[in-house]
């Protein structure tokens, strides 16, 4: 027997109330002789023994009268198999968990999971009953709203019928914790969430901790008996940081062996705006990953949609992983002019008569004296050419715009403050400026190159390949006068690295972003470098890659996953919206920052592909959105281990309901689902116990004595 409202059951302590009022009255009373009624003692024993009786039994009824009341507003519910000898059944609120993630396309000798997931659904559904509810939930859900409780048949069937797979879907356990939330404010004695799933181990729970309100009973349908070996890609990544039209550009794949055999020869093939521009293929170990490389060529600037696809198999929505790749064609540079520097040989560098159908640099040059009023969220990079001092607001925005994904590049000036230019390290995580060497107009050489980081990208496809580059030397310019830098953490690279130990040119690693620091000023006085050869592919590289920044290879987020996309530049008295492959259009939610718009998206996104970010309609970016990882693993449990998974998730003990089909559905859940309610019962009983304390006072009178 179980209780629907089991708080009430403290009111069982009010039964005592009537012994409390008994005991109080139970007074002794005075004793005093009386010769003339002295023979009435012998009647005494014989009268007060009745009285006794009847105050026993009338102590006894009201007690009993307000236990039975209490009882019946407890609303006792006999369950089991006694209750369905009765004939009686409680009723239901239920919710049914349908598994639809995208392992659930899988077959097996019964035909599809998720055909087989409905028919145990319907099978659930026919036994609803009269004063039963049932809510129907999904792992994908398309929508964020509580879902409807159904208390007919017909349109709770019409719902599981609707049900499609779906990629992004959330894990089993929290979409059972979600179900079960739900149903903790049902009225109704049997408040039970059923979960069909194929039992895949990697979408069943993950670390997070959710609950399941005491009460509330959970079983598991599993569906499915097939293993399924699988192959997907899981990652794709553009190595290349400078990419232009007509270029080779460097790109890795990531393959996975899921199953239980090795796989060898496994083709891959990179596609760029729908055309197949490479392909390579790889050996797989069972439970392996390889990493493979392609050389793609674009053929035009601007954003293009990619993709790597592999082989087909029995499990299709990993075989094609997207990306996005931008080939630019202009970018913007501020060049900030320290007090008596030149930029001269900085501008013709980057001139766009120099570009030759590459990437136009546009620059822009102002005095330092400028720099704390512009705003650098509209350019690509920035170039201090030697600033005599850096305000502390100058230092915490260069340090900022890199964090968020800018390129700085540093030449020293003569004059530098020390304090200004080594607060400017310390905010990008670098080391110090400890002085100058040598001395300034052309003269004596106090060092040369002595080692280039010819595999850093910033020298790709400038030298030959790797094996003639180890004897590759790279003309040195002559080194007259130099700032003394001592790199100062690990976040730090030196390029290119002088005879006497020195840095050249530092790489500072910063958030998002990155900073170059050229050791030498762009004067002849300090060096014949600004009138070498190397000069003007150096700077021109060096602008190319710092002002990459993130944008060369665009975001890759995950479908039914909240995610944030930041755009530098981006117009922000325009509200941006998201075209998906598909053609549909929406508005995300979105918010200007520190020189940026940023977007929120949400986990309603659900379609893979390459969606374009507009501005009315210019486009601004491309993003590519992919199914999780975790659907790629096929791998299943078996019941019993599935049932333990989700009870150690949920904190709640999980049955297994093996049911082939409907008919063993719908037998396993008469018995468990039978119950009948006894407060009209004990109700009853309370109405007789007060009308026979109402008799036993009125009408039975032991007290009086016939003469």
């Amino acid at each position: 027997m179980t209780f629907l409202n089991p708080l009430l059951l403290f009111g069982l302590a009010a039964a005592a109330i009537p012994l409390i009022i008994h005991l109080f009255n139970f007074r002794r009373p005075k004793k005093v002789d009386f010769s003339s009624l002295a023979f009435l003692k012998e009647l005494q024993k014989t009268t007060m023994q009745r009285v006794r009786i009847k105050q026993w039994l009338l102590l006894a009824l009201r007690t009993l009268a307000i236990a039975c009341l209490v009882l019946a507003f407890a609303r006792p519910t006999l369950t089991g198999g006694l209750a369905g000898t009765l004939g009686g059944r409680a009723p239901a609120s239920l919710a049914l968990v349908l598994d639809n993630s995208l392992s659930m396309t899988l077959r097996d000798a019964q035909g599809g999971y998720l055909d087989q997931a409905k028919a145990l659904a319907t099978g659930i559904i026919d036994q609803m009953e009269p004063g039963d509810a049932t809510t129907i939930l999904t792992t994908a859900d398309h929508t964020l709203a509580d879902p409807v409780a159904y208390r007919n048949r017909g349109p709770a069937r019409d719902a599981v019928e609707a049900v499609t797979v779906a990629s992004g879907a959330s894990t089993v356990s929290r979409t059972l914790a979600r179900a079960a939330a739900l149903l903790d404010a049902a009225p109704n004695l049997n408040r039970e969430v059923y979960v069909l799933s194929d039992l895949q181990a990697s979408t069943l729970a993950d670390s997070a901790a959710v609950s399941v309100p005491e009460g509330v009973r959970v079983a598991l349908l599993p569906v499915g008996t097939r293993e399924y070996d699988n192959v997907a890609v899981t990652d794709v990544r553009v190595v290349s940081r400078i990419v232009e039209a007509g270029q080779p550009v460097r790109i890795e794949a990531i393959l996975v062996n899921y199953g239980a055999e090795p796989v060898e020869g496994y083709v891959a093939s990179v596609y760029l705006e729908g055309e197949r521009v490479a392909q390579a293929s790889a050996d797989l170990a069972p439970g392996a990953s390889a990493k493979v490389s392609f050389a793609a060529t674009p053929k035009r600037h601007g954003w293009l949609a990619g993709l790597v696809q592999i082989e087909d198999d029995g499990f299709e929505y990993d075989n094609v992983r997207y990306f996005t790749l931008n080939v630019p064609e202009r970018r913007r540079v501020l060049i900030v002019r320290g007090e008596g520097q030149r930029t001269d040989f900085i501008e013709l560098a980057l001139s766009p008569e120099l570009a030759r159908n590459r990437v136009i640099f546009e620059a822009d040059t102002v005095p330092e004296n400028a720099l704390a009023a512009t705003g650098l969220g509209a350019y690509d990079a920035v170039v201090l050419v030697g600033p005599r001092t850096l305000s502390s607001g100058e230092v915490a925005s260069l340090a900022r715009y890199v964090e968020e994904g800018g390129g700085l590049m540093l030449f020293p000036g003569a004059g530098a403050q020390a304090a200004d230019y080594n607060a400017l390290f310390d905010a990008l995580g670098g080391g110090r400026f400890t002085g100058f060497s040598g001395a300034l107009g052309p003269g004596r050489a106090i060092a040369a190159f002595d080692r280039v980081d010819l595999e850093h990208p910033l020298f790709e496809g400038v030298f030959e390949p790797s094996a003639a580059r180890r004897k590759q030397k790279v003309e040195s310019p002559e080194i007259y006068f130099a700032m003394d830098y001592a790199p100062g953490s690990a976040g730090e690279q030196t390029l290119i690295q002088l005879s006497n130990g020195k840095p050249f040119l530092e790489e500072l690693r910063h958030g998002r972003g990155a900073a170059f620091l050229l050791t030498v000023a762009p004067d002849p006085r300090w060096s014949d470098l600004p009138v070498r050869g190397l000069f003007i592919p150096l700077l021109y590289r060096s602008m190319y890659y710092l002002s990459a920044g993130e944008t060369t290879a665009g975001e890759q987020l995950t479908v039914g996953t909240a995610g944030t996309l930041r755009l530098a530049g981006a117009p922000e008295n325009e509200p941006l919206h998201l075209v998906a492959p598909d053609g549909e259009a929406f508005t995300p939610e979105q918010r200007t920052l520190f020189g940026a718009v940023l977007l929120q998206t949400d986990a309603t996104i659900r379609l893979p592909g390459v969606y374009d970010v507009k501005a009315g309609e210019t486009l601004v970016r491309r993003v590519a959105f992919n199914v999780d990882n975790r659907e790629s693993d096929l791998r299943r449990l078996d019941p019993a281990a599935a049932a333990g998974r989700l009870s150690e998730a949920t904190g709640v003990r999980v049955r297994v309901l093996d049911a082939a089909d409907a008919a063993g559905v719908a037998e396993a859940l008469v018995e468990e689902r039978t119950g009948v309610e006894l407060w009209n019962v004990f109700l009853l009983l309370a109405l007789v116990f007060l009308v026979a304390e109402m008799l036993v006072a009125k009408q039975w009178r032991p007290e009086t004595v016939s003469a």
